[in-house]
């Protein structure tokens, strides 16, 4: 008998990784609700999405056995609520709330694990004397409570410049802010939150000058388990805009140690289970110091490629056994490289697209080394600023999933992609040429 799993926003790349899984016989994999519902839209409606998600589901013909997703808001909120409503296996509504509402995170976080959480304040961006009621020192982020790909997120350097990017805030936030109040009110919240709506900020210290990593694992039973730790490297000239993720982590072990450590203190506290998590560090490594960044209750979408080219499998194998009740069957180390990269290929000015990369060119690098996976996020005629979810520095162009047997070779064949790889984007008036590649800061 197979199971039948319910995927929330499939898309090409799972119908890629999909067949990789270990026992991929025992899955049938279902969609549910579109791509463009639950990632393109324009306006997210909760509740008609959570509505046309148990009218699909209620008209399936046969047994509904897990509802699974890699895609953050509103996803990751759907997730839950459909489990909870259909009686499956899943964390609870107010658990995921505790992680994903950036404030209420903090909280929480600052009551187990406080030496890992910078100075932060709620912040009304609506306030007219908003900028009269800072109480951490300048420089610090700015970013909606919930926001996802660094949207509407801001390093202010002084009041003057918080006045500049409180206007942009005040336009953009209810794209996240009006629908993650009407999760909100699904839950009954404690008084300290329930005034924070998703249409409030957050202040929080510059803790970015170290290493960044993230720590992919689950909780199964209450126990936490690490799948593995994937390093980001982050532009030179935009720290905030990443450029590459890197397979296996090199930080040091013992500072891994410590990272998990926190991270089964800060999972207990909000009371996540059964189901996946990543969470994001900073490691100072002048002063020894480890900072919290931010807890996601979901598998990375970015790292699954990776993992599988490492590890055997992609990690979708956790997200899918843990939604069933099972011990996850991830491989560990069965992969074709010791080592694998998502590249991002980016550019920082906007402009418009007038040639991606042929079907012939992407086969071209695809067959090159083999598991090697392009994906294209643009197409011929487009306006960049027209692409959705970027951060507020660059544009995203594609990806490129990669493995090698060294560093080195890892970037020696990451600059070979990318060269043929090539995009062409006029430059809008005013604005200078701009190419994407690795050594001009294009990444996503």
């Amino acid at each position: 008998m197979a199971w039948n799993i319910f995927m929330i926003g499939l898309d090409e790349l799972s119908d890629h990784l999909l067949p990789h899984l270990r026992h991929a016989e025992e899955y049938v994999i279902h969609p549910l609700l579109a791509l463009d519902e639950v990632v393109h839209a324009d306006e997210y409606r909760f509740d008609r999405l959570l509505q046309d998600a148990l009218d699909q589901l209620e008209q399936f013909p046969g047994s509904v056995d897990a509802i699974v997703g890699y895609w953050d808001f509103p996803t990751s909120l759907l997730a839950p609520v459909l489990c909870q409503r259909l009686g499956l296996r899943g964390p609870s509504l107010e658990a995921v709330l505790k992680c994903e509402h950036k404030y209420w995170s903090r909280l929480e976080q600052a009551k187990v694990v406080p030496e890992y959480v910078p100075s932060f304040q709620m912040l009304d961006p609506f306030d007219d004397r908003a900028t009269e009621s800072i109480h951490i020192d300048y420089p610090f982020w700015i970013k909606p409570v919930k926001a996802h790909s660094s949207r509407l997120g801001f390093h202010v350097a002084d009041v003057e410049q918080l006045r500049d990017v409180l206007p942009l805030i005040r336009k953009g936030i209810g794209h996240f802010g009006r629908p993650f109040d009407d999760v909100m009110a699904y839950v009954e919240l404690p008084e300290e939150i329930a005034a924070v709506t998703g249409h409030h900020c957050i202040l929080e210290s510059i803790i970015s000058s170290g290493r960044q990593c993230t720590l992919e694992g689950y909780v199964q039973h209450g126990e936490v388990h690490l799948t593995g730790t994937v390093d980001s490297i982050r532009d030179s000239q935009h720290p905030s805009v990443l450029m590459r993720y890197e397979y296996p982590s090199t930080l040091p072990e013992p500072v891994q140690q410590r990272m998990l450590a926190a991270t089964r203190g800060i999972i207990g506290q909000v009371g996540y289970d059964d189901a996946p998590f990543n969470i994001e560090f900073f490691y100072e490594t002048d002063n020894d110091c480890v900072w919290l960044l931010e807890i996601n209750t979901r598998i990375s979408r970015s790292h699954a490629a990776i993992f599988h080219l490492v590890d055997g499998a992609p990690h979708i194998q956790v997200m899918v056994d843990v939604a069933l009740g099972m011990a996850p069957r991830m491989p560990h180390r069965e992969g074709l490289y010791p080592l694998a990269a998502k590249q991002m290929l980016r550019v920082f000015e906007d402009g418009v697209v007038r040639r991606v990369p042929s079907r012939e060119d992407i086969q071209c690098v695809e067959e090159a080394f083999p598991g090697t996976v392009v994906d294209i996020d643009v197409h011929e005629g487009m306006r960049l600023s027209d692409l959705r979810h970027q951060d507020s520095f660059s544009w995203e162009l594609g990806v490129l999933f990669i493995g090698a047997d060294s560093h080195d070779e890892l970037l020696s064949r990451i600059a070979w992609c990318s060269d043929r790889l090539s995009f062409d984007i006029e430059p809008l008036a005013g604005q200078g040429a701009s190419a994407a590649g690795p050594d001009d800061g294009a990444s996503t």
